[in-house]
Formats: C-alpha cells, sequence, structure tokens
C-alpha cells in the first residue's frame, strides 16, 4: 500500500506517524453560514464603525483592508449570526472569486460579513491555518467547482461546504503543518511588499525625472555639459513629426487564403509586445496590400483596440497592418527612453472618441516632448532600468516561492 492509500502525505515532518482521520468539516466546525446585505442596501454604509467584509476583501490568503465599508453597531447587533472572530476562515462561496479565502488574524477585532462570504469556524482541537491552505490548493480549488450549484451563477451551498471530507492529523501536526506555510505566506507577502515599495518608487523617480524636477550630470569629462561636468544642457520641447518618420500598414485580404500561409510575421495592435505571432502572410501578400515590412527594434505604436496608445519596440522583423504605426527616429532618440516618456492614459484621455483610443499618425506626429541630449537621455534609461531588473528579481523570487509551496501542498496533504 502506498503512503496516499494509507492515507499518510508523502511528506511529513519528523516524530509524528500513524494514518489522518477523513472527516466532514460539519464533525470539526463550531459554525458555517454566511451574512446578509443588511436591509436598506448600501443606504445603511457608514464611513466609520464594524467592518463589513464583502467578497472583494477575501484576497488569496489574505483578509484586505482596501475599499472597506462600514455598518454601525445598531445594525451589527441585528446580524450577530455572522460577525466575524479571530481565526475565523473566510470562503467566497459566490462570483468569479468562488473559493477564495484567508484566516481572520488573531488580533482582529470586530467585522461582520455580506452573503457571498462564509464563515468556517473550527473548533478548538483544529487549527484553521491548517485548513485554509488545503482550501486554497488546487485539489481544494477543484472540489469548490465541483460543488458549484444555480444557473447562470457559480455557487456553494453550506451542506455542501459541511459535508466536505478532509482528512486531518493530531493537533500537533496540524499546527507544525500550518507554522511552516504560515512561515511561506509571510516570506511571499514580505516579497510582495518590496515589489510594490520599488513599483511605488519608480514611479515616483520617473515623474521627478520627466517634469525636470530631478536631473542627471555628466561625468566630469564634460562630454554634453560644461567644462566642470555640472549640468547637462537644457531640455528641448520638440514635435514629433520634426524627429521622427511614421507609416502604416495594412491587411491584405483576408479572401485569398493563400495569402496566410507565408512565413512573414504579421502584427497587429495586440502583438506590438511579442516575440513570437501567431499569424503569417506571403510576399505576395505584402505585395499586393498595404502591409508594410518593419525591423526588430523598430518602435511600434498601437493606434486602435484595446491597447491603443501603447508603444514598444519590436522585438520580430515582420509586416505590421492598419492598426499599428512604425515610428523612426530621425535624430538621436533612445527608443527605450521614448517608451518611458510615453504616457498612454494621458494621450488616449485626450483623443478617445466611442468609447474607445483612436489615434492616427497625424495626432501623434503633433505631440510635444521635452527630449534631453541623448547621454542624458541614455543616463535616464539605465537608471530606470536597473530599477526594473531588481523588480524582475524580486518577481521571479516570489514565483519561486509561490511555486515552492504549491509542490508542498501536492505533498503535505492527504
Amino acid at each position: 500500500m502506498t503512503a496516499r492509500n494509507k492515507n499518510i502525505p508523502v511528506l511529513r515532518f519528523k516524530g509524528f506517524d500513524g494514518e489522518w482521520k477523513r472527516k466532514k468539516l460539519e464533525a470539526v466546525t463550531e459554525k458555517v453560514n454566511s451574512g446578509k446585505t443588511p436591509f436598506g442596501g448600501q443606504s445603511v454604509y457608514v464611513s466609520s464603525g464594524v467592518l463589513f467584509i464583502r467578497s472583494q476583501n477575501v484576497l488569496d490568503s489574505q483578509l484586505s483592508f482596501e475599499n472597506t465599508t462600514y455598518i454601525s453597531e445598531d445594525v451589527n447587533s441585528t446580524m450577530k449570526n455572522s460577525i466575524v472572530k479571530p481565526h475565523d476562515i473566510l470562503l467566497n462561496i459566490t462570483g468569479a472569486s468562488l473559493g477564495r479565502s484567508c484566516v481572520v488574524l488573531k488580533d482582529f477585532t470586530m467585522g461582520n460579513v455580506n452573503q457571498h462570504v462564509c464563515i468556517v469556524r473550527l473548533t478548538k482541537e483544529n487549527d484553521p491555518y491548517f485548513l485554509q491552505p488545503i482550501f486554497a490548493s488546487e485539489k481544494g480549488q477543484r472540489l469548490f467547482t465541483s460543488l458549484q450549484t444555480g444557473s447562470g451563477r457559480e455557487g456553494l451551498n453550506f451542506q455542501s461546504i459541511k459535508n466536505l471530507l478532509v482528512s486531518f492529523p493530531s493537533l500537533p501536526e496540524q499546527q507544525k503543518i500550518a507554522s511552516f506555510l504560515s512561515a511561506i505566506d509571510e516570506k511571499i507577502r514580505q516579497l510582495t511588499r518590496r515589489k510594490e515599495l520599488l513599483e511605488q518608487y519608480k514611479k515616483g523617480v520617473m515623474q521627478q525625472l520627466f517634469s525636470g524636477m530631478l536631473r542627471f550630470k555628466p561625468a566630469l569629462s564634460g562630454v554634453e555639459g560644461d567644462e566642470n561636468g555640472k549640468a547637462y544642457p537644457k531640455w528641448e520641447e520638440k514635435k514629433l513629426g520634426d524627429v521622427c518618420s511614421f507609416f502604416s500598414g495594412g491587411t491584405p485580404k483576408s479572401t485569398v487564403k493563400k495569402y496566410y500561409s507565408g512565413s512573414i510575421s504579421f502584427i497587429g495592435s495586440g502583438n506590438i509586445y511579442d516575440s513570437e505571432v501567431s499569424s503569417f502572410i506571403t510576399e505576395e501578400a505584402l505585395n499586393n496590400s498595404s502591409a508594410k515590412l518593419v525591423n526588430k527594434g523598430d518602435l511600434l505604436c498601437a493606434l486602435y483596440g484595446a491597447n491603443s496608445g501603447e508603444v514598444a519596440i519590436s522585438k520580430i522583423n515582420g509586416a505590421i497592418n492598419q492598426a499599428v504605426l512604425c515610428i523612426r527616429s530621425r535624430e538621436n532618440i533612445n527608443y527605450v527612453y521614448f517608451v518611458l516618456l510615453f504616457n498612454k492614459d494621458s494621450i488616449v484621455s485626450k483623443y478617445l472618441q466611442g468609447g474607445q483610443g483612436n489615434l492616427s499618425a497625424n495626432i501623434v506626429k503633433q505631440l510635444k516632448f521635452n527630449f534631453p541630449t541623448i547621454s542624458e537621455q541614455e543616463i535616464i534609461v539605465s537608471f530606470i532600468s536597473s530599477i526594473d531588473t531588481k523588480i524582475e528579481s524580486v518577481t521571479a523570487q516570489i514565483a519561486r516561492t509561490q511555486e515552492f509551496k504549491k509542490g508542498l501542498l501536492q505533498q503535505m496533504f492527504v
């Protein structure tokens, strides 16, 4: 018999043996129920009082206090059956976030939940930090998916939750597992916070750089500065049409199937960031349409579509359609600097038409930007890139830690 067949996990801490006991949740819980929306709906919400927890506050293994809503003490007293306590497991039971769960921290004071969040309160003989990772695991998520009820909207009912069969070890072993997994979760939280701080720092630095509040100084060689290397020249405002050339492409006739059996990468507005595309055209299609060739390293701008106003440096040689504008500099412009400079939100909001941003080559040509010398551009790019490298490193650490935890969940539970 394998360990799995004997109800024993593959990976186990020393000092523990014997089979785990398979139990229904109703046998190990004091409460399984959700709340409700107070009578009067949003009109009863107040600016402070008792925290009213909704599904958007229940994140993956974390209770979020962003976009919080409150109810008064009087309203809370009419909803005593759904008052949240420390160490409760909160489980989303409807909607797109169904199955998402977290444990309420021990220093939590007072809260209540609406009908979309279920309280799972364990008996004192069981550890919520042992059970919640099971809920969050792939196995738990598949189980919740299989239990969904209702037509047109996903949902879990209390009885199906109570009937869930889960294997439990002794409380000391539960606590050992819970403590180990909590340490991993804490590391993920710390890394996530570090990433957020780096992203905030990058945003702040970019705002100061592009507003001219923060300037770099050249090396003492005096290249492009004065002879003492004290300052770079004043930034010069330039209209893109004066310093760049532009062209967009076209789409070969879709009715001519042979046009789409070639080897030339066909780049649309949604592919400007991609190193690979799934659509290809022939040389004949290129010659018989307005499609235009671009080179790896060219600057591409999405003119319309979901990512209208976004720019990217092409990673491939290929042909562009009419939704993509190729921008080629006639002066010394660092394209990475240009990508950092180009603010999609401010540009699209100014030229918004019919619910989507719609740009044209003429609009882009009229855009004005302040450009430093090429040397200062390169210093700015190098500085921002160094921050990006740190962000990428932390992102990779988060992914590795999450993958490590995922592997543990598969081996440490039955």
